[in-house]
């Protein structure tokens, strides 16, 4: 008798259903992260465009203005004309800032449905079923507390990034600039 290739694959335990959404909302978890950093690269390579830009501006206005200085009067000087390219760049950064807002926001629910799943077991336990651990590794509240945390730590850092959208494109000087993209 051949045996079948479901025969010979090693089973798993099987968790319970708070065990399984655990373990999921660590995979959840874990690509939310990955995508948080690409969006990152993202948004940092558009920043720089943004204060490359700005700093090329300002360049070609400083040496704009030695020409004018030595030959207009005040209402002869050009005025700062629009820049398509610096618009669309802060359009994209600003586009970047909404989809890491979206994973902020999963990881919020993350964070809520980790802590359901300890108050369910803790309600369990306290009716004096105790059962065994979900995982031998760390205990259930130590998920929603790792969980918990670093969705306090994303928050703070994209509260920092809606500071840098607003104010890098407006900048005037080159340092703030700098910290800006610096600090995205």
């Amino acid at each position: 008798i051949a045996k079948s290739p479901a025969d010979s694959t090693p089973r798993r335990p099987v968790l319970s259903v708070s065990a399984r959404k655990i373990k999921d909302n660590a995979a959840d978890w874990h690509n939310l992260m990955m995508k948080w950093e690409r969006l990152n690269d993202n948004g940092f390579t558009t920043a720089n465009k943004i204060v490359n830009m700005k700093i090329s501006e300002q360049f070609q206005d400083n040496k704009l203005e030695i020409v004018c200085d030595n030959s207009a009067t005040e209402s002869e000087k050009p005025t700062p004309k629009y820049n398509e390219e610096l618009d669309n760049c802060c359009a994209e950064l600003l586009e970047t800032l909404k989809h890491m807002t979206k994973i902020q926001l999963k990881m919020e629910k993350l964070t809520s449905t980790t802590k359901a799943i300890c108050d369910l077991e803790t309600f369990h336990h306290g009716a004096g079923n105790c059962t065994t651990p979900f995982f031998h590794t760390w205990p259930t509240p130590y998920f929603y507390e790792v969980s918990l945390k670093l969705s306090e730590m994303y928050k703070k850092e994209l509260q920092l990034k809606q500071t840098i959208v607003q104010e890098i494109a407006h900048s005037a000087g080159q340092d703030l600039m700098m910290v800006y993209l610096s600090s995205w």
